[in-house]
């Protein structure tokens, strides 16, 4: 049976509040701006909330361009995730306890569960086909700021390893004149979660209009790097602390590097045995 169309499957991830009246539009303005206070309502709940019969409520989420209510209710979650705040992220905690342990093995388990998503959408053929376009391009710009600047700091750090052309960006001065600069035969990749750092965002949309392929790394599809990039690979970040959790976007960025080192075996051979001499007598590493 072929599975059903979702709405955040048509590569549109936003409704369209233009085929709306200006009276449903503001109707339904608080329900997208505070997606968290609708997401598990159904339909008669979400009509009562708003003063509506449910038919009405119906209606105004198929003419947005979702095939069904919960085509809607989906989206909402997607919303909620791309809005929430270190505060939101502690709130949903479920562990009450002060049992500090209890926190602890808690957000061990939602690491565990993010690593399970991915797996399970893990799609190594389009991670295969990254790898050769990073071989292929005249420089790799990676993008990213705020808590993603460590995701960024891994990637180049790697990718310089295997003496491939890798930049960073991962200030709002940084980011704007590399990817204004940007050219065809550049790659860029762009890491940011939730709504998406500006600086991050208007770099990938900078570096894409100058024709640089762009390949985006985001927690949902309703992100605004999903939006832009020219592909995206989605990693959850969910975790019932006041941070993120980058177990997710860690193992993306672990089989994408193992891909682009084996892409070339040979020549990564030969760049990893000079490091290797390094690695066993230089003068960077400790020694009793």
């Amino acid at each position: 049976m072929q599975r059903k169309r979702n709405f955040l499957d048509s590569g549109s991830h936003r409704p369209d509040l233009s085929k709306l009246s200006p009276k449903r539009q503001e109707l339904f303005r608080p329900v997208l701006e505070n997606p968290r206070a609708y997401v598990l309502l159904n339909v008669r709940e979400l009509a009562q909330k708003l003063k509506v019969d449910p038919a009405t409520a119906l209606r105004v989420a198929l003419k947005m361009g979702f095939g069904s209510y919960r085509q809607f209710q989906h989206y909402l979650h997607e919303l909620s995730v791309s809005k929430a705040t270190s505060l939101d992220t502690m709130e949903t905690s479920k562990t009450k306890s002060s049992d500090l342990s209890a926190h602890v093995r808690e957000a061990v388990e939602v690491d565990v569960r993010n690593l399970q998503k991915f797996r399970n959408s893990l799609d190594t053929e389009r991670i295969a086909a990254v790898a050769k376009k990073i071989h292929r391009a005249r420089r790799i710009i990676v993008l990213g700021g705020d808590l993603a600047a460590n995701l960024v700091g891994f990637l180049h750090y790697h990718l310089i390893l295997l003496g491939l052309p890798a930049v960073t960006a991962t200030s709002s001065g940084e980011a704007a004149h590399l990817c204004s600069s940007a050219r065809e035969d550049d790659l860029l990749i762009a890491m940011s979660f939730r709504r998406g750092l500006r600086q991050t965002v208007e770099g990938l949309r900078q570096a894409r209009a100058n024709g640089a392929y762009c390949i985006g790394v985001a927690d949902t599809l309703v992100s605004p790097i999903a939006r832009f990039a020219n592909e995206c690979f989605i990693a959850s970040v969910e975790t019932p602390s006041f941070g993120a959790s980058y177990s997710a976007p860690m193992s993306l960025l672990n089989g994408l590097l193992t891909a682009v080192g084996h892409y070339d075996r040979r020549r990564s051979i030969e760049l990893l045995r000079k490091a290797a001499e390094e690695q066993r007598t230089g003068f960077r590493w400790f020694r009793d």
